[in-house]
């Protein structure tokens, strides 16, 4: 069977979910320092930059070149008051340092709609592109490569801790035996076939994909180092706030909030934490794009948590 033809990557396009959830929950002001450590195509940081007045700044960062070039163009109009950084939100401590502190930081997890919509960049099933899924795809291993390398073991392990994926081992063997694997197509096909999957209301290889981005990008790693890199990039009373998109990302986010917040932690015989908490939970609960954000259909699946430094 002949290959379908890939596609042709579409026009730069980024809808900022959560918009204004996220806007009122930073709260920016005039002279506010703000960063968004997921620039995308820089419609937060805009938005930000606008409703925060005169004198106020932002820096956003992205591994992403393509976002990178675009937000660049977008946020021009602002001058000085925007600067766009390359790297990843995990290494925030020492690419934004100079500019701390931070009345406000953002981080959208995840991969963007213009990386899902642009064939060439293998996020997705639905269009014949390589199977590549970096964030940054001028560094670090494709998807295809970390498939050649890994034995049974490794990844069953990838696709049940990242994508969790209960039938994670039939999947990883049938990706084993089929190797080498170059297309997305071909690949969410065998993957929807071993997984047994029938009448299912997602695509049976949806986990699949998302364990193998998660990996590739090390996604959940950043996600650590990201959160607890922006608590110390706030200055007094600034506000973190985090946009994830599935329930692992969540639960990470939670877990890490309500420890730095003393919440569920070891407590004195006075009942207070016996760690001085560092963050104020302004949302007990999410909020959801399912129920703010209708006009979206991408932002169904995200949740928003917001938290504020204490000192």
């Amino acid at each position: 069977m002949m290959p379908s033809p890939v596609a042709p990557t579409p026009p730069f396009q980024h809808i900022p979910v959560l918009l204004d959830a996220v806007v009122s929950g930073l709260a920016p002001r005039p002279g506010g320092r703000y960063l968004d450590g997921t620039l995308g195509g820089a419609g937060h940081a805009a938005a930000l930059l606008d409703a925060a007045g005169a004198g106020a700044t932002l820096v956003g960062i992205d591994r992403d070149p393509t976002a990178r070039a675009v937000a660049t163009t977008r946020l021009a109009t602002f001058g000085d008051a925007a600067t766009v950084l390359a790297g990843t939100f995990g290494d925030m401590a020492s690419i934004a340092s100079p500019y701390a502190p931070f009345d406000g930081i953002l981080l959208d997890i995840g991969v963007s709609s213009h990386q899902l919509d642009t064939p060439g960049r293998g996020f997705s099933f639905r269009a014949e592109g390589p199977l590549d899924m970096r964030m940054n795809p001028e560094s670090g291993e494709s998807a295809a490569e970390l498939i050649d390398r890994l034995d049974l073991d490794g990844l069953t392990r990838i696709l049940r801790e990242f994508g969790e994926e209960p039938r994670a081992r039939r999947i990883a063997r049938a990706i084993i035996d089929g190797r080498p694997w170059t297309d997305t197509v071909s690949f969410a096909e065998a993957v929807a076939q071993a997984s047994g999957y029938r009448n299912s209301r997602v695509h049976p290889a949806t986990r699949t994909f998302q364990a193998l981005r998660i990996a590739v990008n090390d996604e959940l790693e950043q996600l650590q180092r990201g959160l607890d890199a922006a608590v110390e990039l706030l200055a007094p009373k600034g506000r973190l706030a985090v946009i994830s998109f599935h329930s692992l990302e969540d639960r990470h986010v939670k877990q890490r909030f309500r420890a730095l917040a003393g919440v569920g932690t070891p407590r004195d015989a006075y009942g207070n934490p016996q760690t001085p908490p560092s963050l104020r939970l302004v949302t007990r609960k999410p909020i959801r794009g399912a129920d703010m954000d209708k006009s979206n259909p991408r932002s169904r699946s995200a949740s928003l948590r917001i938290a504020e430094r204490l000192d």
